[in-house]
C-alpha cells in the first residue's frame, strides 16, 4: 500500500470520526429537557384578592391559592417571588424566575415578547368613581377630569385612549383609590376583582366609592412565561387544564371573587 492510499485512508477514518462525533452531539441536542422539580413564579403582590401581602406578611390571593393548587397536581414545586410591577417583564427576559403569574391580561402586544399558559380568568376592566358621583357610567362621562390607573396595565392603556380624560398614573393602584377616596382625582380603573375589593370589600372605602356601569373589556388573564420555555409552558398548562376539569379553579374564583 502505498503512501497515498495509506493517507486517504487515515483521512476517510479521520472523518467517520468526527462524524460519529456529530451524531452522537446532535442526539444530545434532540433529546427531551429533563423534567423542572422548581418553578420561582414572579408576582406584583399589591392587588388584592388577586395577590397581596396579609398582616402575617404572607403572599396570599386568587394567584398564590391557583398555584399551591397547580404545584400539587403536578407535582412541581412553586415559589413566588415578590416583585414589584414595573420590572416585572424585565426580570423574566433576563431569566431572573421562571414565570409571571400577577393579574397579567394576554395581549396581541405582550403575545410577540413572552409566551402564555391557557387562560385563568376573565377580569376586565372597570370605573370606580366617588360614592356621590352622578350621571357617570362610562369613562367618556369624565372628560375634563382626572382618572388614575396604575402604570403599565391595560386600565392605563385604555384610560388614555378616551380623549379629554387626563391619566394620572400610579406604581400601584391602591394609591390612586387612596387618591379618588380623598378627592384628589376623579376615577379609577382597573380590572374588576380589584375594583370590588377596593369598592365593595375594603372598610375603609366601601362607603366613600362606588363601581359604575359594567365591565367595558373582556380581558383573559394568563401565566407568562419567557419566550420559547416550551418546559415551564408545559407544566403550567397541564396543571391549568387539571385543576379546571375537578372544580379546584372554580372554588378559588369563588372564595376570593364573589
Amino acid at each position: 500500500m502505498t503512501k497515498r492510499t495509506l493517507a486517504a485512508v487515515a483521512a476517510v477514518s479521520a472523518v467517520a470520526v468526527a462524524a460519529a462525533a456529530l451524531a452522537g452531539c446532535s442526539k444530545k441536542e434532540a433529546a427531551a429537557p429533563a423534567q423542572k422539580t422548581k418553578l420561582v413564579i414572579a408576582a406584583d403582590a399589591t392587588w388584592p384578592p388577586m395577590e397581596f401581602v396579609n398582616e402575617n406578611k404572607e403572599i396570599v390571593g386568587f394567584g398564590p391559592d391557583m398555584l399551591a393548587a397547580l404545584s400539587k397536581a403536578t407535582g412541581v414545586a412553586i415559589e413566588i417571588k415578590n416583585t414589584a410591577w414595573d420590572g416585572i417583564f424585565a426580570g423574566l427576559a433576563a431569566g431572573d424566575y421562571d414565570a409571571i403569574c400577577s393579574s397579567v391580561t394576554i395581549t396581541e402586544e405582550r403575545k410577540g415578547t413572552m409566551d402564555f399558559t391557557v387562560p385563568y380568568c376573565n377580569a376586565g376592566q372597570v370605573l370606580v368613581v366617588g360614592a356621590a358621583a352622578e350621571g357617570v357610567t362610562v369613562l367618556a362621562d369624565l372628560k375634563g377630569k382626572k382618572v388614575g390607573a396604575q402604570i403599565g396595565t391595560t386600565g392605563a392603556i385604555e384610560t388614555g385612549k378616551v380623549e379629554g380624560v387626563t391619566l394620572a398614573t400610579y406604581d400601584e393602584v391602591g394609591l390612586a383609590f387612596a387618591d379618588l377616596a380623598l378627592g384628589r382625582i376623579d376615577g379609577v380603573v382597573a380590572d374588576s376583582p380589584i375594583a370590588a375589593d377596593f369598592a365593595l370589600q375594603n372598610d375603609e372605602y366601601k362607603s366613600k366609592l362606588k363601581i359604575v356601569g359594567t365591565p367595558f373589556t373582556d380581558e383573559w388573564l394568563g401565566i407568562a412565561v419567557k419566550k420559547g420555555d416550551e418546559a415551564t409552558l408545559k407544566i403550567l398548562n397541564e396543571g391549568l387544564e387539571k385543576i379546571k376539569a375537578d372544580g379546584t379553579l372554580d372554588a378559588i374564583s369563588a372564595k376570593w371573587l364573589h
